[in-house]
């Protein structure tokens, strides 16, 4: 455990970039070999347009990084957050609980507060109008979004008084478990549906993305699916009655292309069927 903590003590850039180009490359190969949907989008296009929003989340978190640290060593040095008043304990229970904290502040709550607040909601629904997820969507965020995240993942890091290795290590499981369950493949049922008690898995994540609610405002998790199963927003659905998108975009215009993407939040409102927010 002590050479892991090191490790990510002094994980180099180039390590979580080769994660972020690896993963992607990964399941972009198991995606064509074992594809869940058999789209008839022009792959590639899809991916550029993804990736467009990947180097933009890149180009935001950057700059911030600095806050971040500064933040750990704060916390760190004032003896401050849940995992810093907690009695000693084995370094892997001390990994896990932190990681659990990180999910839970950090992830599961932003990501519900997206569904919920609408000035939130106006720049997260970039991430629903691709109607053709595969692992590229993973990381299809607007620059705006990419600042509020960020702002409660410093949060999650004071909360929780966690150290900057077990914020990168956390990182690191985000990054590969978000292009896995975003991923356009195919898991025996049964293996996904075990997973499922533990992590968040394509078929999971998939009802996540389907294009009306109820389904939109659910399975908001990001590691672990404890979190949707705890507070009541994991649903199910059969893998072939998902369909990708958000009711309110559908059309290739405005959800396939990045100029307008980009001028979603900044426009009109327009309510999704069964809507709770306020006129």
């Amino acid at each position: 455990m002590d050479n892991i903590i090191n490790y990510f003590a002094t994980i180099p850039s180039s390590h979580r970039t080769l994660l972020l180009v690896g993963g992607i490359t990964v399941f972009w190969i198991i995606e064509n070999a074992v594809p869940l949907y058999r789209f008839t989008y022009n792959k590639w296009k899809h991916a550029g347009v993804n990736i467009f929003f990947t180097i933009t989340t890149i180009l935001v978190n950057f700059p911030l990084a600095f806050i971040l640290v500064k933040s750990a060593d704060w916390a760190q040095d004032n003896d401050f957050g849940l995992l810093n008043w907690l009695p000693t304990m084995p370094a892997w229970l001390y990994a896990i609980i932190g990681m659990l904290l990180l999910d839970l502040i950090g992830a599961y709550t932003i990501h519900w507060a997206e569904h919920k607040v609408r000035w939130m909601w106006r720049f997260h629904l970039i991430h629903h109008t691709d109607t053709n997820v595969d692992t590229t969507s993973a990381n299809r965020h607007h620059p705006g979004e990419s600042v509020f995240r960020f702002v409660f993942t410093t949060l999650a890091t004071v909360i929780a008084g966690a150290p900057m290795w077990l914020v990168f290590m956390y990182q690191f499981f985000s990054v590969l478990l978000s292009q896995f369950n975003h991923a356009n493949i195919a898991l025996p049922k049964w293996l996904d549906n075990a997973l499922s008690w533990v992590i968040i898995t394509p078929d999971m994540h998939h009802v996540h993305h389907h294009y009306v609610l109820p389904y939109t405002d659910s399975n908001y998790g990001n590691i672990f699916s404890i979190w949707d199963r705890l507070f009541g927003t994991y649903m199910t659905l059969d893998r072939d009655k998902v369909v990708y998108g958000i009711d309110t975009y559908m059309d290739a215009a405005e959800n396939a292309h990045i100029p307008p993407l980009l001028k979603i939040p900044f426009q009109e409102y327009r309510k999704p069927v069964g809507s709770k927010f306020e006129e």
